[in-house]
């Protein structure tokens, strides 16, 4: 199993870079997710882990940013599963993220 990092898209390429690895399972790991990633290619991706930054100064995510990234998972058929909001953001939001989901859309606060 591998994984890759990729929290803003100055380092989408990371994507790219993790299909080359020969791995039964790739995973992207969207945390702290940092800006948005609106035009992802999750072609060979087996799942998506979207996650905030927590800790003293973490820095903002926008709902929409995770938003966006479970609807590509969506289209793509790409489970995906959103870990926190991180910051000061109220856990609640969490919820509307696996809205007609069905089983591809998991949500664990931590």
């Amino acid at each position: 199993m591998r994984r890759s990092s990729v929290e803003n898209e100055d380092v989408v390429s990371r994507i790219d870079q993790l299909r080359q690895v020969p791995a039964a399972v790739r995973f992207l790991s969207c945390e702290p997710l940092l800006g948005p990633l609106p035009n992802l290619d999750l072609t060979g991706i087996a799942w998506v882990i979207v996650d905030g930054e927590s800790g003293h100064g973490a820095r903002p995510m926008a709902a929409d940013w995770a938003t966006d990234i479970r609807d590509q998972c969506l289209a793509a058929n790409v489970p995906f599963f959103f870990k926190q909001w991180g910051g000061r953001t109220p856990k609640a939001q969490g919820a509307s993220l696996t809205a007609g989901c069905g089983m591809r859309c998991h949500i664990g606060f931590v």
